[in-house]
C-alpha cells in the first residue's frame, strides 16, 4: 500500500526541534537534497521514511497523510468554496433587490400608486428561495462535515 509523505508535519517537526536540514539529514542517515525534496512535497522511499521516524522517534506510518483526513480535508475546501460561491451570489441578489425595491418605489411615487407591486412580489419570492438554497447548502455541508469527522466535532 503506498502512502503520501506528510511534507508539512515533516518540516513542522524539524522547525519545532530548532534543527536544520543539515541536521536532521546527518541524524537520519539521508542527503540534505533528500530532506528538501522530501519537505517540498515529492514521494519518499520506504527507506528515507524509516530513517526520518527513527531520527523523529516515531513510527515511519506518523510520517504519512491518512487517506480518509485526506478526503475529509478535500471536501471541507470544495464545500466551503461552493458555499461561499452560493453567499456571494445571494448578496449580489440582495443589492440588486434592494436597487431594484429603490427603483420600484420611485416609479410609483412618480405615478401616484404602487404600480410595480406584483413585480416587487414576485422578486421578494425569488430572493426567499435564493436564501432559502444559501441555507440548505450551508447544513448540508456541515453535515458532510460532522459526518466525515473522526471526532464527530465539526472544524472551525
Amino acid at each position: 500500500m503506498a502512502f503520501k509523505t506528510d511534507a508539512a508535519k515533516i518540516k513542522r517537526w524539524r522547525e519545532e526541534r530548532h534543527w536544520s536540514q543539515e541536521h536532521l539529514a546527518e541524524l537520519a542517515g539521508l542527503g540534505i537534497r533528500t530532506i528538501q525534496r522530501i519537505e517540498n512535497g515529492e514521494p519518499a522511499s520506504r527507506e528515507s521514511l524509516t530513517a526520518l521516524a527513527a531520527a523523529f522517534n516515531v513510527d515511519a506510518i506518523a510520517l504519512c497523510i491518512d487517506p480518509e483526513t485526506e478526503a475529509a480535508e478535500i471536501l471541507d475546501r470544495k464545500n466551503a468554496k461552493a458555499v461561499a460561491g452560493l453567499r456571494l451570489s445571494f448578496m449580489i441578489h440582495l443589492v440588486s433587490y434592494v436597487m431594484g425595491m429603490v427603483v420600484f418605489a420611485a416609479i410609483s411615487i412618480g405615478m401616484g400608486y404602487f404600480a410595480m407591486k406584483w413585480a416587487a412580489l414576485w422578486w421578494t419570492v425569488g430572493l426567499a428561495g435564493h436564501g432559502v438554497a444559501v441555507a440548505l447548502a450551508m447544513i448540508v455541508a456541515r453535515f458532510q462535515a460532522e459526518a466525515l469527522s473522526p471526532s464527530g466535532n465539526t472544524p472551525n
